[in-house]
């Protein structure tokens, strides 16, 4: 590993731009788990609810689940544990592997999504979509893909 001999301090713009993701991050994350909360959701079950409802079958492996979800198996397996106790999910055996799990979407987990999703879209648009002109977003996508590309290359690499 290189040893740094300076840090290269983020100027003035850098450190704006920055400070202004963290900023928007943050207030948006946050605005998005409030208007989930009179559904008894969190962002995370959210988030859990559409990776089932996309994928085949409506189920995915835990392990596969917990990647897509930036989630240690723990922190998955207790946050299954609670959308169970909800009927919004269920744990199923793998056939293929005797250790292996599946979360698997119930009826009441896909209702639940069919009838969440509209209005979730509709808080995405109103604190975020529709406060940016189309070309700001096309170049938001644009800028923003090589950090998510690099990112998911890093995954569990320090």
């Amino acid at each position: 590993m290189e040893t740094e001999t300076a840090t290269r301090w983020l100027t003035d713009a850098e450190q704006c731009a920055w400070r202004t993701h963290l900023d928007v991050n943050r207030l948006l994350t946050h605005q998005l788990e409030r208007d989930l909360q009179p559904f008894g959701l969190t962002m995370n079950d959210y988030e859990i609810l559409v990776n089932l409802s996309e994928s085949e079958g409506l189920r995915m492996r835990m392990s596969d689940l917990a990647s897509a979800t930036l989630q240690s198996k723990s922190r998955l397996s207790h946050q299954i544990t609670r959308m169970e106790n909800a009927d919004l999910v269920r744990r199923e055996n793998c056939e293929s592997d005797r250790r292996g799990l599946f979360a698997v979407l119930t009826e009441h987990g896909l209702e639940t999504m069919q009838r969440v999703a509209p209005h979730h879209v509709a808080s995405v648009r109103r604190h975020f979509i529709d406060l940016l002109p189309e070309d700001a977003l096309q170049e938001l996508h644009k800028a923003l893909t090589p950090v998510a590309e690099h990112l998911r290359s890093h995954r569990g690499k320090p």
